[in-house]
């Protein structure tokens, strides 16, 4: 294994290179095995460097969206005993629908892994550099609801309409508000064209209206959204049992008990 040098990795460190000294040991031996031209060498590592950035900016757009880590296509269970259009689901995982400001409605019934599948799409968003965001509708009209009282609705919604794919788990479980069925009105009107929102339910989209304070407005909204989606309806047994902790899946105990991890240091931006 190649020794790398005091001064090398300085140099490497001050050109916010030091990432790449990890692989550099066996990328030099396998350079000099192969006796590789001092450019393919070069476009290997600036690669490798690439993809790395890549993922890691990637991973942190995921983590600002409140995507779960675990919840990518890579680690959906293909022998579940569930069914739906695959065809459709290879359609929405080219994000063509993102990119042409489309909708997306996941319907189906408890825990066939309808939170998954759009979970999963929106990972494949953020590694795409869309601006993505995942929300619980419950906790989305509660942050509408609490917007309203601190005066910082204006704002809510301008994010809200503004980010590329933003995904709504668990929609029309219960009745809203007069409030709140004109603060999603909103929100899917001025949505609608310009950018891509993905909807799980449990309900299909003609049992929405009901869950709406005002008739008219609901009409409005939801024969809007549906008629600019893809539906993806998926149906089975329950998927959430492949999701269970498996201490066969684990590995062996660790010799100590594990300790809380350090937060994590914000990033402050320079005074102007």
């Amino acid at each position: 294994m190649k020794t790398i040098s005091a001064e090398l990795q300085s140099a490497m460190k001050k050109l916010s290179l030091g990432k790449i000294l990890d692989a550099l040991p066996q990328r030099l031996s396998l350079a000099e095995k192969d006796d590789m031209p001092i450019e393919d060498f070069l476009l290997m590592v600036f690669v490798d460097e690439i993809e790395r950035r890549r993922g890691a900016a990637s991973a942190r757009r995921a983590d600002q969206a409140g995507l779960d880590p675990s919840m990518v296509m890579e680690r959906w269970d293909k022998t579940a005993k569930v069914t739906f259009d695959r065809r459709v689901l290879q359609e929405l995982c080219t994000l063509r629908f993102v990119a042409a400001h489309r909708n997306v409605v996941v319907l189906g019934p408890v825990g066939v892994g309808k939170t998954f599948l759009a979970s999963a799409l929106g990972h494949l968003a953020c590694h795409a550099s869309f601006r993505v965001r995942h929300l619980r509708a419950d906790a989305l009209l509660r942050m509408m609801r609490q917007s309203r009282l601190d005066n910082s609705r204006d704002a809510l919604m301008t994010e809200l309409c503004t980010i590329d794919l933003l995904i709504i788990d668990d929609f029309a479980l219960e009745p809203m508000s007069r409030e709140e069925s004109r603060d999603v009105y909103q929100l899917f009107i001025e949505r609608n064209a310009r950018a891509s929102t993905i909807v799980t339910s449990n309900r299909d989209t003609s049992d929405w209206l009901a869950v709406f304070d005002d008739a008219l407005l609901a009409q409005s909204a939801v024969d809007r959204f549906k008629n600019n989606a893809y539906d993806l309806v998926v149906d089975g047994e329950s998927y959430r049992d492949r999701l269970k902790p498996n201490i066969d899946n684990d590995g062996p105990p660790p010799t100590a008990p594990v300790t809380r991890p350090p937060p994590a240091r914000r990033r402050t931006r320079p005074a102007t």
